[in-house]
């Protein structure tokens, strides 16, 4: 088999191989801090570059003890929030985390974060691969990352 030939299916087949955390890329990445150690709410635009559709199952971080899949949203005129095992990334889409509607839970902190502070969150996916992101913490008046 020529060199070249093999060079090629070694890079067709690297990009078969690929991960879903490579195809996705987090913008937006901030977490809304609470007063006297309320869970911190997290958003973050994803977006899937890929073919195929990514799913986020879990994520973490080395800040808080706990993180948690969320989605709030109403129902009969009331404001719910429950826990999801996973949020869908559609092909070459996006899946937004943001105030009202799907979100992450961070509870516990492991030390009191403040505004402006760069939070570590590790995106985990369906496939075993992940994605750390930085997370800037904002005020609980904050509406969005800026």
């Amino acid at each position: 088999m020529s060199a070249l030939l093999l060079a090629g299916l070694l890079l067709a087949s690297g990009s078969a191989l690929a991960t879903q955390a490579e195809h996705v890329h987090a913008s937006h990445a901030w977490i809304r801090l609470l007063p006297a150690g309320l869970p911190a709410g997290g958003y973050v635009t994803l977006r899937n570059d890929s073919a195929q559709a990514a799913q986020l199952s879990q994520a973490s971080s080395p800040d808080y003890a706990n993180v948690m899949l969320h989605r709030s949203r109403m129902v009969d005129g009331m404001s719910t929030m429950t826990r999801v095992e996973h949020i869908d990334i559609p092909a070459h889409g996006q899946a937004t985390l943001a105030p009202g509607g799907y979100h992450l839970m961070l509870m516990k902190a492991i030390r009191p974060p403040k505004a402006g502070d760069k939070l570590k969150v590790i995106l985990r996916f369906a496939d075993g691969s992940s994605l750390p992101v930085d997370f800037l913490a904002r005020p609980a008046n904050a509406v969005g990352p800026g």
